[in-house]
């Protein structure tokens, strides 16, 4: 019997992923455009426009203009919806809405739930949808009725309700926006809460439990139940315990002679600042410190946690940390002369080992090429432009304050950046390559001299 060979145009999961995604910027950049949209009633530029919607609904945070200032609130709740959107995944909503309807998820529907929420298989996918959904909506409005209590002292009530529910959204999602340049000065960040205990423990926890994904959490909330996690959740745990843990030691050992961001601070300051910058920058985007004052060394630092992001189903970007955390293992198996990766007494398959180093040179191969290419645009040192790149890619969100100094064509292409890391670079090969079939034989094993 001849085998059927999938027509390449058609609608496989990775396909719907990158027009959804595509289709939702679209329909932002027209809404960011309009008139309504800005504080003084004109117009937003349409470059910017897009740049805007591009970096709300990749859930990034990179901005060219100050949230607080430009955007009317019409234009807020319109970044606000782009960013709930892009954090859960249009199509985790659309199903949500069909399943409110009574109407069937399909197979395919299934398939790109999968693909959407980076989970092994569809058993129990609707129920996790379900949970994620319910996660989402209850850490958000906890996060938003404690920063509203803390920001009632220093503004009216409903101003601190709204900046509550703003800020929680944004930073649960990894976002990254903030509204208080229309308070503390442009692009002012959450600057003046630097050496509040209160808002940085708030925030971390909102960027770590944002940033760890939503399978991870549904195993930690069941834990009392089950009295086990699965090995995804121990990967991402330990790992994720160590990134934030060893980015905080090396910050602190960085910036604490730097006048311009800890040297004037107590101890205990220095330690909340260099632990949030840790957990902020594997996604968050929000900073108490002024990144583009920081050491080259600190900012270089910076450049490699946002690279290795969170983790896989969560809001956060890069190559994800059990990526990062696979490439150890096969460093330290090759070293111990051991065939195979082991993470707490399993084996991982051949094929996890292949997509974690697939990913992770398309994701370098993209942001050097993009650093390289934007330095040829723009009269800059590199650094910025690899650290602006970088976090594009790994939808961070933090930035050297070069963003809005760029050109337009460098802001189109950091775009398109920003879509390659919020859907995924071995998403989008899936998208554009036609479905290969399976190999009827294999050559004969040949040998090359390593090292």
């Amino acid at each position: 019997m001849a085998k059927t060979i999938p027509k390449s145009g058609a609608l496989t999961p990775a396909k719907v992923l990158s027009y959804g995604f595509g289709i939702i910027i679209i329909l932002g950049t027209f809404l960011l455009s309009l008139g309504p949209a800005s504080a003084d009633g004109k117009p937003m530029g349409l470059i910017d426009a897009l740049f805007m919607a591009t970096s709300a609904t990749c859930v990034t945070g990179l901005a060219v203009v100050d949230t607080g200032t430009h955007f009317s609130l019409f234009g807020q709740v319109v970044l606000l919806l782009l960013v709930q959107i892009g954090g859960l995944g249009f199509m985790v909503i659309g199903t949500l809405i069909a399943l409110a309807f009574n109407r069937r998820i399909s197979l395919r529907d299934r398939l790109v739930l999968q693909e959407a929420m980076n989970h092994n298989s569809m058993e129990n996918l609707l129920t996790l949808l379900r949970r994620v959904i319910q996660y989402s909506l209850v850490i958000e409005g906890i996060g938003a009725l404690l920063l509203a209590a803390r920001w009632a002292v220093d503004m009216p009530l409903g101003q601190a309700l709204y900046y509550g529910l703003f800020h929680s959204i944004s930073i649960f999602n990894n976002a990254g926006f903030d509204l208080f340049g229309s308070i503390h000065g442009k692009f002012s960040g959450l600057a003046e809460y630097a050496s509040d205990p209160y808002v940085n423990i708030v925030v971390m926890v909102l960027i770590f439990l944002g940033g760890i994904g939503f399978i991870v959490i549904s195993d930690l909330l069941h834990y009392r139940h089950t009295r086990k996690l699965t090995l995804h959740s121990k990967v991402v745990l330990s790992m994720s315990g160590i990134l934030v843990v060893a980015g905080a030691l090396l910050i602190l050992l960085l910036e604490m002679r730097n006048p311009a961001t800890l040297q004037s601070e107590t101890f205990g300051d220095k330690l909340m600042s260099s632990f949030f910058h840790s957990i902020s920058s594997r996604s968050g985007g929000v900073t108490t410190l002024s990144v583009a004052e920081m050491e080259h060394s600190t900012q270089f630092l910076l450049i490699l946690l946002m690279f290795i992001g969170a983790a896989p189903g969560s809001t956060g970007g890069g190559i994800k940390v059990t990526v990062f955390a696979v490439l150890l293992g096969a460093m330290y198996a090759m070293l111990r002369g051991r065939e195979d990766i082991v993470f707490f007494r399993r084996r991982l398959s051949k094929e996890s080992i292949m997509r974690a180093i697939t990913q992770t040179w398309l994701a370098l191969i993209l942001v050097v090429l993009t650093g390289m290419v934007l330095s040829t645009l723009e009269d800059r040192e590199f650094l910025p432009l690899l650290f602006e790149t970088t976090s594009a890619f790994a939808t961070a969100g933090m930035s050297l304050d070069l963003t809005p100094r760029l050109t337009d064509i460098s802001k189109v292409i950091l775009c398109i950046v920003m879509f390659l890391g919020r859907i995924g670079p071995v998403t989008l090969a899936y998208a554009i390559t036609p479905k290969s079939e399976k190999e009827l034989y294999r050559y004969p094993e040949g040998k090359i001299t390593i090292g």
